[in-house]
């Protein structure tokens, strides 16, 4: 495990930029092909992690944009 491994935080206190981002670079990673399978496992782990953190704020941005919808479709 690599010191950056060790001082991963949560995907659940990350923002969806920060979280993308570094699925991105797991990606990256993960296609050059030069990566120890040790490594390869825990970075798989780590993206799934982060993917499902992305779909998880971006499915509450969708609700919110479909409350705010039907909020101003509502008439007073």
């Amino acid at each position: 495990m690599t010191d950056d491994q060790k001082t991963q935080v949560a995907a659940s206190e990350l923002s969806y930029e920060q979280a993308r981002d570094e699925l991105v670079t797991i990606v990256r990673q993960l296609e050059s092909g030069s990566t120890p399978l040790e490594e390869t496992l825990s970075l798989w782990e780590r993206g799934e992690e982060l993917a499902r953190r992305c779909q998880q704020i971006l499915n509450q941005a969708q609700a919110r944009i479909e409350k705010a919808t039907q909020d101003a479709a509502t008439p007073e």
